[in-house]
């Protein structure tokens, strides 16, 4: 496992992707389980499997294809990553930002990052989606950094501010777009662990005293490293299960990807509502 990548390979990846392409997109998506969809939506596509692009880090977990969509929607040039990796699959934590890097240098300067979250507010219900308006990032807390070891200050600062990691601008455009389209979004808090297995009822009422809304076990790197960068974050949670913070259920990756396929149609309407209105 290679745990920190150079300017060098990220310029490889992304040379990559430009070699497959004929097109040159400024927003960057990056879908979550059983959310992938979405890219069914992207017109006149150019569609580049993720194994072709040298350091890529492979997705093995179900609801993650693996490649990437370059195309138009609602009048943007967008790349979707349709399918991500996660630290917990064995990677480091530059490898999987490294689809963040090399957005970044192909030009990307809005980053919209989707996932699929569990529950802690007891309010939220399956299906549900929430607008994230900050994150909890109790792996970094840790030490477990994307942007640990050297910095490459061609990208951004040694100590990036993460004071506003998710844009008042973007937030305020998805909130307009579900409210026209009569789609409910929920505002609120995003925590992510380093899994793969789930939360303990304990762990979820300690993440509930601590103010978090929904748990999830990516997204949060990929927003450090793109605010690292200086790009613009919109972020959006489809809730996969209700918080069980009495253990009366059980949670399992099945019920994430039914609750995706039904999240979907909500959270590609919003999408394309705030593609409209950028």
């Amino acid at each position: 496992m290679t745990e920190f990548f150079t300017r060098v390979q990220f310029e490889e990846a992304a040379q990559a992707i430009r070699s497959q392409t004929r097109q040159a997109p400024t927003v960057g998506l990056v879908l979550g389980s059983g959310l992938g969809s979405l890219a069914d939506a992207v017109e006149d596509a150019d569609v580049i499997p993720a194994a072709s692009i040298p350091h890529w880090p492979p997705s093995t977990v179900e609801g993650h294809a693996g490649r990437l969509v370059v195309g138009r929607l609602e009048g943007q040039r967008v790349l979707v990553q349709q399918g991500r990796a996660h630290y917990y699959e064995g990677h480091s934590m530059q490898q999987v930002t490294l689809p963040i890097r090399a957005m970044h240098l192909l030009g990307i300067k809005t980053l919209v990052v989707t996932n699929a979250a569990g529950a802690i507010n007891p309010d939220f219900r399956p299906g549900d989606l929430m607008l994230i308006t900050d994150h909890i990032n109790f792996m970094s807390m840790a030490g477990v950094s994307p942007l640990r070891g050297p910095n490459d200050h061609s990208f951004g600062p040694r100590f990036p501010d993460m004071s506003q990691a998710y844009d008042r601008e973007l937030c305020a455009l998805a909130l307009r777009a579900a409210e026209e389209a009569a789609v409910q979004l929920h505002q609120g808090v995003y925590v992510c662990l380093g899994g793969p297995s789930f939360e303990t009822p304990a762990d979820l009422r300690f993440l509930r005293a601590v103010g978090a809304d929904a748990v999830g076990m990516s997204t949060v790197a990929e927003v450090t490293v793109a605010r690292h960068g200086g790009l613009r974050v919109l972020g959006l949670s489809g809730i996969s299960n209700k918080a069980n913070l009495d253990g009366s259920t059980v949670t399992t990756h099945e019920e994430v990807l039914a609750a995706g396929w039904a999240i979907a149609p909500k959270l590609v309407t919003i999408v394309r509502g705030v593609l409209r209105r950028l």
